[in-house]
């Protein structure tokens, strides 16, 4: 009866996104969002996770520098986002934005020149509402094309853009809004819908953002992690290239779980096409912070042109199996152990993973970067340990 009563709850929120959307379309076209950026998941940093609203210029370019001096960067992570409070409480004289005096004195674009002078690219934060969630500055609401083209005019490439102090104004009669100002504003501009998932973003969110949180808030622990990316996956079919669910940032660094959770949590979003924004401090990185991070080989599952996401597969009890098609007839699978107490034995079949039963395939183990001896046909089993997982990719030879 519960699965029932969400389902039905479910198909009619669809129901209703899919009306709205078909009237923000008729009036504005199929695609308001025509920026050509998010071909694949965005990567780089965020200060909220690590820093929350305790932000100013100085930790910012120090992120930029950690980025390109422990090689993040090379790697894809670009995106140096600054989250909410770093802007004045109030606009002003001719109602623009204000970067705050004290925190950012050099100001918002001699930030984004020298990010921009490093190779890498600024994001920054906004809201669909009269103030942002940490009620330090103002939203855009209402003043969605004097921001945009602020934004475009201090360098900005990517905007965070919250759901705060809305006035309870549905969503789809708020992001449009600020897609379309961005479209005018004169710079390619990365869109990143972060609406918790209340409304289903994913059902309407392709033609208006790059990408859509379909989840509330991630915290730096173990079951939580899991019900972001769990909730995540239900929406896996509505992401593809230019467009993608977004369970949150990431939490590897911070401290809150071991590092083989860490593990399992970068290799889920990593398989899931989920964002890699790191949320932890990047100037104070331990080894195996930077180890897990800056796996090249779990970088290119989540990076690839196919641009698929990977989906829960099977699951028996706390045993998970993870996959998703890769360019080149390849396949990603990503097997989980959830039990906190024991290893288990878990086999990846092929009826569940997309493969014909009889394909043989050699399967390159992502954490121990060696391509396993025999080759395999049917199944994968294998040994995982408690709350860790195992990544492959297979590719077929026969």
């Amino acid at each position: 009866m519960l699965m029932f009563v969400v389902v039905t709850l479910m198909f009619c929120s669809v129901c209703d996104s899919s009306r709205l959307l078909k009237n923000v379309e008729s009036q504005h076209g199929r695609n308001l969002l025509n920026n050509g950026l998010g071909a694949t998941p965005p990567m780089g940093w965020n200060s909220w996770n690590h820093f929350h609203e305790h932000i100013n210029e100085t930790i910012i370019r120090e992120a930029a520098d950690a980025l390109v001096s422990s090689g993040l960067s090379e790697l894809g992570y670009t995106y140096v986002n600054i989250d909410d409070g770093w802007g004045e409480m109030s606009r002003d004289l001719d109602g623009n934005l204000v970067a705050d005096k004290t925190k950012f004195p050099s100001g918002i674009k001699a930030l984004a020149d020298y990010v921009h002078e490093n190779g890498l690219k600024l994001g920054i934060y906004s809201d669909a509402g009269y103030y942002t969630c940490a009620k330090r500055m103002p939203g855009s609401l209402g003043y969605e094309e004097q921001d945009a083209k602020t934004f475009a005019s201090w360098g900005v490439d990517y905007l965070k853009y919250d759901n705060c102090n809305n006035g309870g104004i549905k969503p789809l009669d708020r992001y449009p809004i600020m897609t379309r100002a961005l479209m005018k504003a004169g710079r390619p501009i990365y869109f990143s819908i972060c609406e918790w998932g209340d409304m289903h973003p994913a059902l309407w969110g392709y033609p208006v953002g790059n990408s859509w949180r379909t989840s509330d808030d991630i915290t730096d622990n173990w079951e939580r992690m899991l019900s972001r990316i769990d909730t995540n996956d239900v929406y896996a079919d509505f992401a593809k290239p230019g467009g993608w669910n977004d369970p949150d940032m990431l939490e590897v660094g911070n401290g809150g779980m071991k590092k083989h959770e860490y593990i399992v949590h970068f290799s889920l979003w990593a398989i899931a096409k989920a964002p890699l924004l790191i949320g932890c401090d990047p100037g104070n990185m331990t080894d195996d912070t930077i180890e897990i991070l800056s796996n090249a080989e779990v970088i290119a599952v989540n990076q690839d042109p196919l641009g698929i996401q990977g989906k829960k597969v099977r699951m028996e009890g706390a045993l998970e199996i993870w996959a998703g098609p890769l360019s080149g007839y390849r396949v990603a699978v990503l097997i989980l152990n959830k039990y906190g107490d024991r290893r288990a034995v878990i086999s990846a079949e092929w009826d569940d993973i997309g493969l014909d039963p009889s394909t043989v395939v050699e399967a390159r183990d992502l954490w121990e970067h060696e391509t396993l001896k025999r080759q395999f046909v049917g199944k994968l089993t294998v040994t995982v340990e408690p709350h860790s997982c195992k990544m492959y990719v297979l590719k077929p030879i026969a």
